[in-house]
């Protein structure tokens, strides 16, 4: 009978361990982020390593996106989203405050009344 029961509750265990989602520890997304300069590159950057679990972050401006490596265990990609927008550049889907975006420099003040397209990156060539 203990054996049955020691065999029951590892079975169980194996069961309740495939049910959790499996998340990535290198995941990589691409998001579009909005800005103009190499200042902003630093600022966009930065906001993004600040999250715990972003391995890599690098803004492009003449795609006006950001290659992301980060831990799906340790954050999402709203977390960072939320950190860029903080310090004043929109996002795909979390935009800045207008106050946050009042305060860059006058050079980082990109277009706010164009929408920010997420890019096919197909079409780019690194």
């Amino acid at each position: 009978m203990k054996k049955l029961i020691a065999v029951m509750l590892i079975l169980f265990a194996g069961v309740s361990a495939q049910a959790q989602e499996k998340k990535n520890k290198n995941a990589k997304e691409e998001i579009a982020v909005s800005g103009n300069c190499d200042q902003c590159k630093k600022r966009i950057e930065k906001a993004a390593y600040s999250v715990k679990g972003v391995k890599s972050a690098d803004w492009h401006a003449d795609h006006q996106d950001m290659h992301l490596i980060y831990d799906e265990n340790k954050c999402s990609l709203d977390d960072i989203r939320k950190a860029v927008a903080a310090t004043g550049h929109d996002t795909d889907e979390v935009k800045a405050t207008d106050e946050a975006y009042e305060d860059l420099h006058g050079c980082c003040k990109y277009d706010r009344t164009a929408s920010v397209e997420h890019t096919d990156h197909d079409e780019h060539q690194h």
